[in-house]
Formats: structure tokens, sequence, C-alpha cells
């Protein structure tokens, strides 16, 4: 009898156990449905509401700490933010890019018909000038260009082989460091320009060229009426990219004395040893520099898109963040 009561009473506790699963089980699955029933957006919204909160408590935390640090005078910020040093630099740091950007653009264009020609001598010449201009470091070619009077001392015109010399002048005087900084900056960019480019042009596709060919349009005409326009949508985004980045660099030209913005806030602090208080003066222009870039580029996509397919362009500043 002893045993038969052990049995009956594991039996119910086998029982209740297995009760207690399927309650478990259901619960779980009434969970599960509840959860793939509710829509996407709204398991999306959840995430972005958390992440946002994190990151507004990050940002939060290091703002506040900044602020708090003794270690930096905000007076010295304020005074220096708008001061004429710091503007002049500020004006020659837009030149250098507005410059350089021009030089890039025309002069990649000429590389990208080039490596599009069907002489291939102007192919690989067009080839090497981006392959080495790529695969050099932007500083090098910086200091390469500030100090180019090491390698000609003089720049003159004169007949080969004789000492007949119509012109001639130091290189310091005519290669000065702005214009070594365009230089350097420009063909530079040109390189890389010159494959943002090649990258429209190759986008169009073949058959539009041949069947504008075939209505008897010249090339000139191809290029004008078909190949470039359409091809000037796809450029736009990655030249509004080339020339942000160019601001950035333009911070590199310090390393020759270029006059730029970086220039003038390192000969500030080199005399009153406020080195972070003056760098962050230069962060806050170069923000505001590619802040306005931004803006630009967007209004500049959405006016070269009129007429093409409609596009979600965004929020220049959280593109690519939906």
């Amino acid at each position: 009898m002893g045993d038969m009561k052990m049995l009956g009473q594991r039996g119910q506790k086998l029982i209740e156990s297995s009760q207690e699963k399927r309650t478990h089980n259901t619960a779980s699955d009434e969970s599960r449905k509840s959860y793939e029933e509710m829509p996407v957006g709204s398991r999306r919204k959840y995430g972005q509401i958390l992440s946002g909160i994190i990151a507004t408590i990050l940002i939060a935390a290091v703002m506040v700490s900044l602020y708090r640090n003794h270690y930096i005078n905000h007076s010295t910020i304020a005074h220096y933010l708008f001061s004429a040093p710091i503007l002049s630099g500020l004006r020659v740091t837009i030149e250098l890019a507005i410059a350089a950007e021009v030089v890039g653009i025309v002069f990649g264009i000429v590389l990208a018909l080039a490596r599009q020609s069907h002489n291939r001598v102007w192919a690989i010449l067009s080839w090497l000038y981006i392959w080495g201009f790529r695969g050099t470091p932007l500083l090098v070619q910086i200091i390469f260009w500030g100090n180019i009077a090491l390698l000609f001392p003089h720049l003159a015109v004169r007949i080969p082989g004789t000492s007949i010399t119509f012109w001639s002048v130091h290189t310091n005087s005519v290669v000065t460091p702005f214009l070594a900084a365009i230089l350097a900056l420009g063909l530079n960019e040109a390189a890389y320009q010159a494959e943002v480019f090649r990258g429209g042009l190759l986008a169009v596709g073949q058959g539009q060229r041949d069947a504008a060919l075939a209505l008897g349009m010249h090339n000139w005409q191809v290029n004008r009426y078909i190949v470039f326009p359409q091809a000037l949508r796809i450029v736009i985004p990655p030249t509004g990219n080339q020339f942000i980045s160019l601001l950035k660099a333009s911070s590199l030209v310090s390393v020759i004395a270029g006059g730029d913005l970086l220039s003038q806030v390192e000969n500030i602090y080199a005399t009153n040893y406020k080195t972070i208080e003056l760098l962050i003066v230069a962060a806050i222009w170069y923000i505001t520099l590619t802040s306005v870039t931004y803006v630009g580029q967007h209004f500049l996509e959405v006016r070269a898109s009129r007429g093409a397919p409609a596009t979600k362009l965004g929020n220049p500043m959280t593109r690519g963040l939906a």
C-alpha cells in the first residue's frame, strides 16, 4: 500500500509539472505571437527611442565634463572665436578649398576624358597620374610643393643649350605658401575627381550613345545633351563629399605656414600656450563650414535631380540614418 501511495504522489507531481510547463509554453507562445504581430515600424521605433536616450545621455555627459573642466578657459575660447587672426585664417581656408576644388574639377574632367579616350597614350598617362597622386600621402605632396625651390631655385624662360634668357625669377617669389597649397590640394583632388567623373560617364548606358549617334548627332552633341546631364546628377553627391573632405584636409597646409585657419591657431597658442582652447576654436569653425556645405550640397542635389526619377534625398544632416 505504501508503494502505491508513493507512486500516486509521484504521478500527481508529474501531472502538475506538465501542466505548469504547458501553461508556461502557452504564455511564451502568446508573447511571441504578440511580438510578431507588432508592426515592424513600432519595433524600430522603440529601438530608436532607446538608442536616442543612450546617445543623449553620453553626449550630455561629455559636454558637461568639458564645460566643468577647470583646465579649459572658456573666456579664452570666446575671446578668440571672432578675433581678427582667426577670421583671416578662416577666409584663407575657404579660398584654398574653393580654388583647389576648381582646379580638381577642371583637371579631373580632363583626366576622366583621357581615361575614356581611344588614344592609348592619353589613357596610360591619365592612369599613371591618378595612380601616383592617389598612391602618395597628401601631406607629402604639400611638403614637396612647399619646398619646390630646393629642386628648382629659379624659374626661367631661355633657349635650350644657350645662356640666352628671356625671363628669370626666384621660385619662392612665385610659388608662395598659398600657391603651393593650392597646387598640392588641387592636383591631388584632380586624381580623385577623375575617378568620380569617370564613374558618372560609365553610368550612362552605351545604348543611349548609340541611339543618339544613329539619329545623326555628333559626338560633342551626344556628350552635351545626352551624357553630361545624366552624369551630372550622379557626380554631384561624391563631389560634395570630396569638397567637404578638402575643407578639412586644408588644415594640413599649416606645415608650410599656408596662412589657413589652423596655421593662425598654431601661431596664437605658440605664444599664449592656450593649446586646447585654440584647438576648440578651430574645431568650431571647421564644423560650421562642413555643416553649411552639407546643406548646400543637399539643395544642389535637389535641383540637379529635377526631371529625374523620384529619389528620397532626406534631411542633409541625417541622410542614411533612416
